[in-house]
């Protein structure tokens, strides 16, 4: 079982290991620089909803959750990525579950989305097995200049579990 833990000063490797490998980023427009995951890291420091996940004592990605608007209304977005080699053993779905209940936990908003490519297949499985469901696909800006092809995912905060 997954833990999560409120962004760290220390966390700033895992950004590196994620968003500076061409691997991670493949689905995501490419890779940040290091100027970009300096910034990136002091918006999580400072944002409050994002999260290293654990698994046995060991770090093994990261979620969140933000406000956005979407299609002229308030809602939340999330996102995750798993290192590598802890992929494939259902901790992305995990913690998209344990941040589906912190998101549901605030009260603020009705629906959390998530954006992932078309061609992300691994994503797709974690939105669908996580309770999501599947709007259509849409044109997502990410990052800025950057258009894809995504599934748009939703589910219901409100609605009773």
């Amino acid at each position: 079982m997954v833990a999560l833990r409120p962004w760290a000063m220390d966390d700033l490797w895992l950004l590196h290991e994620t968003l500076g490998d061409p691997a991670m980023m493949e689905h995501l427009g490419g890779v940040e620089s290091a100027e970009q995951i300096e910034r990136r890291h002091v918006r999580y420091l400072n944002g409050g909803d994002m999260f290293t996940v654990w698994e046995g004592g060991s770090t093994v990605g990261s979620v969140g959750f933000w406000e956005r608007v979407w299609r002229g209304e308030d809602v939340y977005e999330t996102g995750w990525m798993i290192l590598p080699q802890f992929a494939g053993r259902g901790l992305a779905t995990q913690a998209a579950v344990a941040v589906i209940s912190l998101a549901r936990e605030q009260r603020k908003h009705r629906f959390l989305h998530a954006f992932p490519n078309v061609e992300n297949i691994a994503s797709n499985a974690v939105c669908r097995k996580a309770g999501f469901a599947n709007l259509g696909e849409c044109t997502f800006e990410y990052p800025k200049g950057n258009w894809m092809r995504c599934n748009d995912w939703r589910i219901d905060l409100f609605a009773h579990r």
